[in-house]
């Protein structure tokens, strides 16, 4: 029936070009699409700006979605649980911010190609139980030098990007500014984050969080929780970041230690911030007793840090 859908859409298309022509913003939910029928789609709206593409899927959910439109004016794709192997932007030349969420991709979930003036990223995405991590310069285009923010969604599951020589990111990231990694889960290490800011000299704004998912939903057929091992550089030296924001890490000895080890690499802090826990949207529910314990931990962080004369940075309890 979906895919009857799709092959109706597409042929209500084909026979009004013209209100398609001047179409800048389409949303499409829950249809099946042919190999090629999203590249056909874009190509005949000439003016589109922004494509939005919600719980649809390839006929053969085992091939990659691949969008070729080297002509287009597209600025924005966001592909929510679009299910295919992986997302391949071959060439989208206008395209500036892509968000892709979903658990139904190979690794690497999304490869870029030509776009050159991609600027913004944000990646969701749950490794099955036969997928290893992967590096982001598999995933990434040399070509997007312009990219200047960057979020990855764990989920609170494993931690499926594999640390790597930031020499092979450093061209990709050289204009990176916001960085923000949700959903680290709560066991995880957080030493192997640095190696983000080995990569990117200009990053200004770094932002980590986890959510305790109070509702106990269990997803199946992902891969275990691994921790990641990754040492910086010992002659690490970053000197633009100004914030560290910490999302819902109430681990004391955890959260300092991380925030010593980035303060003997970041030579211009300014400011640290510590949050609390975001609710877990399956459930939007925080336990008060919970969140007043976090809170005293967070402001125990505060008192220890502060007491360090080394510290120069503006802590701020949120």
């Amino acid at each position: 029936m979906l895919a009857e859908f799709g092959q109706q859409f597409m042929s209500f298309s084909q026979a009004y070009p013209v209100a398609f022509w001047w179409l800048t913003r389409l949303t499409l939910k829950n249809l099946v699409f042919g190999h090629s029928d999203v590249t056909e789609l874009i190509n005949a709206c000439n003016k589109l700006k922004h494509l939005t593409l919600s719980s649809c899927r390839l006929v053969d959910q085992r091939s990659a979605l691949r969008i070729d439109t080297p002509c287009s004016g597209l600025r924005r794709l966001d592909c929510i649980r679009f299910r295919c192997e992986r997302i391949e932007l071959i060439s989208v030349p206008e395209l500036r911010t892509v968000l892709c969420c979903s658990r139904h991709y190979e690794n690497p979930p999304v490869r870029f190609g030509d776009v050159p003036q991609l600027c913004h990223v944000n990646l969701g995405y749950l490794a099955k139980v036969s997928q290893a991590p992967f590096m982001l310069s598999e995933c990434l285009s040399r070509s997007s030098r312009n990219l200047s923010k960057l979020n990855l969604n764990f989920f609170s599951q494993t931690i499926w990007i594999q640390p790597e020589q930031p020499k092979r990111l450093t061209a990709i990231f050289r204009n990176l500014t916001d960085m923000y990694l949700f959903g680290i889960f709560p066991e995880c290490d957080l030493s192997w984050t640095l190696f983000i800011l080995e990569a990117a000299p200009a990053l200004r704004n770094f932002k980590l969080s986890r959510t305790r998912h109070a509702c106990g939903k269990k997803l199946y057929d992902t891969a275990e929780k691994t921790n990641v091992v990754w040492e910086p550089s010992k002659d690490l030296k970053h000197l633009n970041l100004k914030l560290l924001m910490m999302l819902g890490f109430e681990e004391e000895v955890k959260v300092t230690n991380y925030i010593r080890l980035v303060m003997a690499h970041v030579v211009r802090l300014k400011r640290i911030e510590l949050h609390g826990e975001d609710p877990c949207k399956e459930c939007n529910a925080i336990d008060p007793r919970r969140s007043q314990v976090d809170e005293a931990s967070r402001r125990q962080i505060k008192e220890r840090l502060t007491l360090e004369s080394s510290l120069s940075a503006k802590i701020i309890i949120c």
